[in-house]
């Protein structure tokens, strides 16, 4: 009776040992789907995923497969320290015009199942595109020298960083 007692207790003590964890468990996402508002056909386009580690120990993201040809994927490589994020990169190719809806299946060390992240937006004509971007305003006198470019941060919801252009026009 003794030994039988003694085997499930191993027996329980190696499982418990080996069971694996959920994503939801190690990592979290600051979002879990990025719109990217509208795009202008061929003019690839990247969402950025925030992902923190909440576990105790380094978070390795194995793998980011996109579900299509038409996206690329790119992360964090090295460990990622507890309480620090990382980054996904999703790149989309806007060839095709139309709303699209693209996923990243993302993969954990130590986590035996996969977490699912979404881009999604809508890719328009050059000619749809320019009326719906904001217009530049007319410069009257311009010169590389008198203009100044600013990095304006990406919105919470979009991904790129747009130049803002600032000019200066000379008074006749």
């Amino acid at each position: 009776m003794k030994k039988i007692a003694l085997f499930v207790t191993a027996l329980t003590l190696t499982v418990c040992s080996f069971a694996q964890k959920k994503a939801d468990e190690v990592a979290k996402f600051k979002v879990e789907t990025i719109d990217m508002g509208k795009i202008k056909q061929d003019v690839p386009a990247t969402a950025v995923f925030e992902v923190t580690n909440i576990s105790k120990e380094p978070l390795i993201i194995e793998q980011a497969n996109p579900t299509c040809g038409c996206t690329i994927g790119d992360y964090t490589k090295e460990p990622i320290a507890p309480g620090k994020s990382g980054v996904i990169k999703a790149t989309y190719n806007a060839k095709n015009l139309n709303a699209f809806e693209k996923h990243l299946t993302v993969k954990f060390a130590g986590a035996d199942d996969m977490k699912s992240i979404t881009i999604k937006g809508e890719v328009l004509s050059a000619e749809d595109f320019a009326k719906v971007a904001p217009a530049a305003p007319a410069m009257s006198v311009a010169t590389e020298d008198k203009m100044k470019e600013d990095v304006v941060p990406a919105k919470k919801s979009g991904t790129r960083a747009v130049k803002k252009t600032t000019q200066k026009t000379l008074k006749p």
